[in-house]
């Protein structure tokens, strides 16, 4: 009964987000407390809660202060420069412009949150590719490709999940990973060069100025001739209306390529506000610095990830904003991420305490374990990595780590595979995950790119459910797996 129950639990929690008849948050708590009154243990539900946010604390502490220091980095401009400098790299040249389009979105994918992710990405990259007439579905697809490569730092999310289901330190998870997410990361830029060769075979390669200067012939025709033809007879025919957001007009005045009208485009061409007022750029190295610090004390584990970004969140906030006022009004721009995300890992106490402490996931993984062949048993964890690509695909990630994971894990359990391996193996699905119709956040990158979702699908899922395979083999080769 125990075991009906459960899976019943899981399916009933996974309909309803997918169906979104209920907030994950909501469903996290009430279906499983509804359950364990079903269970006969309704007497037992604070015990179980309890517990369960007890174990969930640090992993909490971990994601609130890490979106709030990301959140503030950006926000005084350490990412600034790199997207200049990515946006200088690229000019005219397809190939440099999908690579750097990857670099682009896996580099501001430290700050955890998706939606942020692609709105900088899209919005520095759109104009080039819209000016050369390049595949709008392969800067989506790549954007996504590394996004959800890098989705798995411990402050992105899923391997907050994988440690929140299976009570396991999230640097446990991940820093062995990181030598297999660095293949995979490697592959996304592999094939970013490649699709990049293939636009700039479809397409041809100018430079920036070129680009620049047929454009501005091109309005002339465009102006003299009432709007009509195409300008030049080269591959690449510009036309006016490039741009979203970054400029439409190549810039007025005679002459062309000069120094200050490529200082304009460079400019226009800015995926963050170059004038706003939260930059500080005398503090510039400080911030690269604190960061670089950060970033090699949680790798080396020289102290717990919770406390590293709850010192880093105050350090940065305190350095940069020493104004009492300065510094409620950064957290407050950034409360609505932290909200979301520690809210939805304290509402899952419910759902694993529940889980666990009634016995079903227990039961599931008994039974789960009877109908796995037993030759496979030893090798629950890559069967696991597999399972992954369409589990996250077709689920929310909240669905497949706090629903499917904790059952998959007992039942490696049983055939002596750790659950450190388990949880490492469930964040191989991560690239393909990124392009789910269940991510909000890939909505904002269609949306912004102008791109049908399914064009996007059809071009992504290939190369997504590729790249985690490449990172599952890396994880077998590196033993990590």
């Amino acid at each position: 009964m125990l075991t009906i129950l459960g899976f019943a639990m899981i399916a009933t929690f996974l309909v309803l987000i997918m169906m979104k008849k209920m907030s994950p948050i909501a469903a996290l708590v009430l279906i499983p407390a509804l359950f364990c009154v079903f269970v006969g243990k309704g007497a037992k539900l604070g015990d179980y809660v309890l517990d369960g946010v007890t174990d969930l604390a640090p992993t909490a502490a971990m994601l609130m202060f890490a979106i709030v220091y990301f959140g503030v980095m950006i926000d005084v401009g350490l990412f600034d420069p790199i997207v200049r400098g990515i946006l200088k790299f690229c000019k005219a040249d397809p190939m440099r412009i999908v690579v750097g389009t990857a670099l682009l979105a896996a580099i501001v994918s430290l700050d955890g949150d998706g939606s942020t992710t692609f709105m900088i990405t899209v919005s520095a990259m759109y104009p080039l590719y819209k000016r050369l007439k390049m595949s709008l579905v392969v800067m989506t697809g790549v954007a996504a490709m590394a996004n959800g490569v890098m989705n798995t730092l411990p402050w992105g999310g899923p391997t907050a999940r994988a440690a929140t289901a299976l009570k396991l330190d999230a640097s446990e998870i991940f820093v062995p990973m990181i030598p297999a997410l660095l293949v995979g990361l490697l592959f996304v830029f592999g094939l970013s060069y490649v699709l990049g060769v293939r636009e700039r075979r479809r397409l041809g390669m100018l430079t920036l100025d070129e680009v620049l200067e047929e454009e501005k012939e091109s309005e002339t025709v465009l102006v003299g001739s009432g709007g009509s033809g195409d300008a030049g007879d080269g591959k690449v025919s510009m036309r006016k209306g490039g741009g979203t957001g970054a400029g439409t007009d190549a810039g007025a005045g005679s002459g062309s390529g000069t120094d200050a009208e490529d200082d304009t485009e460079d400019d226009r061409f800015q995926g963050l506000d170059p004038n706003r007022a939260t930059l500080r750029p005398k503090l510039y190295w400080f911030n690269a610095l604190l960061t670089v610090v950060l970033l090699t004390a949680m790798i080396m584990e020289w102290l717990p990830i919770p406390v590293l970004f709850v010192l880093g969140a105050a350090l940065v906030l305190t350095v940069n904003f020493p104004h009492i006022p300065d510094q409620k009004a950064r957290l407050a721009a950034h409360a609505e991420n932290v909200l979301n995300v520690s809210g939805m890992v304290f509402a899952a106490a419910v759902f694993t305490g529940v889980l666990q402490g009634t016995g079903m996931v227990d039961n599931m993984a008994k039974w789960m374990v009877d109908v796995i062949p037993e030759g496979m048993g030893p090798h629950m964890a890559i069967v696991t990595g597999v399972l992954s690509l369409p589990l996250t695909y077709f689920m929310s990630n909240d669905g497949f780590y706090f629903g499917v994971l904790p059952v998959l894990a007992e039942a490696g359990a049983a055939h002596g595979v750790s659950p450190v391996e388990m949880a490492r193996a469930s964040l191989v699905g991560q690239p393909l995950h990124m392009s789910s119709p269940l991510v909000p956040a890939v909505y904002v990158l269609v949306g912004m790119a102008k791109v049908e979702f399914g064009d996007h699908t059809k071009f992504v899922v290939k190369w997504a459910a590729l790249t985690c395979l490449v990172i599952l083999g890396a994880g077998i080769l590196f033993g990590i797996i």
